[in-house]
């Protein structure tokens, strides 16, 4: 099995994109995507909750077999899947928070806690935690997994702030997009590590 993770490391090129400007702003343009396609999904259209979450998941599914299959980062491939764990990251939330009445407190906990713990188990296997070494598969699985945690966090964050805290999106974007601000400053001019 090492034998052939290694096999693989000499094969696979990094699987992730360079983090520039437009990396951001894709990535904010995802977000946005995921968030609307699954209201229109689930509402306009009319598929529901449930419906909705099993159809995006399939696509979510198959995306993510086409992209562990693929040796480099191919773009089209990655940013789909991105677009599809951010539908299903909302869809996740919604779910926990519509369906089955876990509250908006709970589930940001919740994916909180399951991303610190991905994080850990993540840094204890591969001893990096760096996005520049995306490949090997299991590097490429825990990536994955904190993408998906992340979405479904934002969502539940986001809701939270917004709804349960009642300060309304315009406030709520404000105090997450002034958060993003500080790491940005802090990696830019406090010259923090990436990581």
């Amino acid at each position: 099995m090492i034998a052939m993770e290694n096999q693989r490391v000499s094969t696979m090129l990094n699987k992730v994109p360079e983090i520039t400007i437009s990396f951001w702003i894709i990535k904010a343009l995802a977000v946005t995507v995921g968030e609307t396609a699954a209201d229109f999904l689930n509402t306009n259209l009319g598929f529901g909750l449930t419906v909705t979450s099993w159809i995006m998941s399939a696509f979510l599914a198959v995306a993510l077999i086409v992209q562990f299959a693929r040796k480099k980062y191919v773009p089209s491939i990655y940013w789909i899947s991105v677009v599809l764990i951010s539908v299903v990251g909302t869809l996740i939330t919604d779910n926990l928070v519509d369906n089955l009445g876990i509250s908006l407190k709970a589930t940001t906990l919740f994916f909180g806690m399951a991303l610190l713990v991905t994080f850990a188990v993540w840094y204890a296997v591969e001893r990096t935690l760096s996005i520049h070494t995306i490949y090997t598969t299991r590097r490429e699985a825990f990536y994955w997994l904190a993408i998906l945690l992340t979405f479904a966090l934002g969502t539940a964050g986001g809701d939270l702030t917004a709804e349960g805290l009642g300060l309304g999106y315009a406030q709520a974007g404000l105090i997450f997009g002034a958060l993003i601000a500080v790491v940005a400053f802090a990696y830019y001019f406090l010259k923090m590590d990436a990581v």
